[in-house]
């Protein structure tokens, strides 16, 4: 896995975590990833790119295609750190309404 910072990064584009929900309905080939967008094929590429760099997605090549699929174990490492990074910060205590 990458580091935080890297992951962090890559999940703060909006098309990025829209790629993201669309492979949680299983793998897609790059063409049928850029189809739900209104963006060039060379936009979606370059994210993709930079979410496989992230180690948010893999890729394989089948014939002429390349399939992208999610990283599940490292979106649940991703989720176990934020977790732990709650939990150390102190809760406030709320205030009661008058």
């Amino acid at each position: 896995m990458s580091d935080l910072s890297t992951t962090f990064a890559a999940l703060s584009d909006e098309t990025r975590r829209r790629i993201l929900t669309l492979l949680r309905e299983g793998s897609k080939t790059a063409g049928e990833i850029a189809a739900e967008f209104s963006l060039s094929k060379p936009t979606i590429s370059h994210h993709l790119k930079v979410l496989e760099e992230a180690g948010l997605l893999r890729s394989e090549r089948r014939g002429t295609f390349i399939v992208y699929a999610l990283q599940s174990n490292v979106l649940e490492d991703i989720a176990q750190a934020v977790l732990e990074m709650t939990a150390a910060i102190p809760r406030r205590k709320s205030k009661k309404a008058p």
